[in-house]
């Protein structure tokens, strides 16, 4: 898979999530959840689950979990899907044939 199928199949699933997502919760969940909103008083409990997200995108970014992930799946990092070119286009090493060793010193 390469860059396009990322950015594709990202514009894709945001357009499926809809501006509201519906969320089942265990009894785990739910009583940390219910901890959470005693503790902090969000305006509703969507805040947290939206600050959850952020922190868990955050987290992932920051391990080098998301950039592992997308490496293994589409060949790129976030860096590379944020700026919208792989590594090898930014610095030109996909324009250049290989180097053929067997033939590389001879004249």
């Amino acid at each position: 898979m390469s860059l396009d199928d990322l950015t594709e199949e990202v514009r894709d699933t945001y357009g499926d999530l809809g501006d509201e997502l519906a969320v089942s919760l265990d009894r785990e969940t739910r009583n940390e959840l219910a901890m959470l909103d005693a503790a902090l008083e969000p305006d509703d409990a969507d805040e947290l689950v939206r600050r959850a997200i952020h922190v868990l995108f955050q987290t992932t970014v920051d391990t080098g979990k998301l950039d592992f992930q997308l490496r293994s799946g589409y060949d790129v990092t976030y860096d590379e899907y944020l700026s919208g070119m792989t590594y090898e286009e930014m610095t030109g090493q996909d324009k250049y044939p290989q180097m053929d060793d067997e033939r590389r010193y001879q004249f």
